[in-house]
Order: structure tokens, then C-alpha cells, then sequence
């Protein structure tokens, strides 16, 4: 479980019905219901979209936290600065590329086209590392630059 505890629940919490949400990430209502049920993971595009909707930290959405929000959060998302917060997380653990693979469960070029910056992280490789790691998903997305790994 990624999110589906959260997402039902924020929204409710502030009026918005799924149609409104479907409306606003251009999908159709039968898709977010199942990204919100987390049927499918929601990709993280959409994800975030969400997040600077409601004001709200991915860090809460995935209930590493509490804490609702961030001051000072930056709405827009650089692959290069993923890939090179992601690099920096897997040195300080002294991990190859290939090491992180096997612990996700993917192949060593995913990781390597992460950190080039070629594509997005995707929400449950994000969302795993995050979680073993204790480290802020808004810090690797570079949404913010403190704290870096959380305390609950």
C-alpha cells in the first residue's frame, strides 16, 4: 500500500469529489477512482499534481509523516536534480547501480536513466526507496531540500 489511505481521505477532507479530480489531471473518472483505490499506481506526474492541488507533501501522502506541508515547496520537478539527489542517496549507502536494482526489483539501466535524468522516478521505486531508507520523498524530487530523511 502506497497511498490509498490517504488519497480518499484528503479529499473528502476537503469537498472534492473524484469527478473534480479526474477533471483536473485530464483523466477519465473510472481511471482516478482506480488509481485512488490503488488499483493501479497513480504515476507520480499525477501524484504530484495532486500534492500542489491540496498544498500537501508526498512525504504525508505516503504517511511518512504527519506534517501536512513544506514551506517553500518547489511545484516544479527536475529530472536532472532526481537523478542527482538519487545518485548522491545511493553513494552515501555505498551502492552500485546494480546493487539498488536488485534491492527495487528492476534493472540496473532503470536506475541509470534515473540518474541521468532521462526519466522520472516511478512512484513505487519511489516510494520503496523512501521507505527502507527513511528518506524524504520530497527531498529526492528536489520539492524540497530539508530534512533529508525523516523522523516519524
Amino acid at each position: 500500500m502506497i497511498y490509498k489511505d490517504k488519497l480518499e481521505a484528503i479529499r473528502e477532507d476537503f469537498g472534492v469529489t473524484q469527478r473534480s479530480m479526474s477533471k483536473l489531471l485530464g483523466l477519465n473518472i473510472d481511471v482516478y477512482g482506480q488509481y485512488e483505490r490503488e488499483y493501479y499506481i497513480m504515476p507520480l506526474k499525477h501524484l504530484i499534481d495532486v500534492c500542489d492541488y491540496f498544498n500537501i507533501s508526498l512525504d504525508y501522502v505516503f504517511s511518512f509523516t504527519k506534517k501536512k506541508s513544506y514551506k517553500n515547496i518547489n511545484k516544479i520537478i527536475d529530472k536532472n536534480i532526481v537523478g542527482q539527489r538519487l545518485k548522491e542517496f545511493r553513494k552515501e549507502y555505498k551502492m552500485s547501480q546494480k546493487e539498488l536494482a536488485n534491492i527495487l526489483n528492476v534493472v540496473n539501466t532503470i536506475i541509470s536513466k534515473y540518474e541521468r535524468g532521462d526519466f522520472l522516478i516511478a512512484t513505487h521505486t519511489l516510494y520503496t526507496i523512501c521507505k527502507k531508507y527513511n528518506i524524504s520523498a520530497d527531498y529526492l524530487l528536489g520539492r524540497i531540500d530539508e530534512p533529508k530523511y525523516l523522523n516519524k
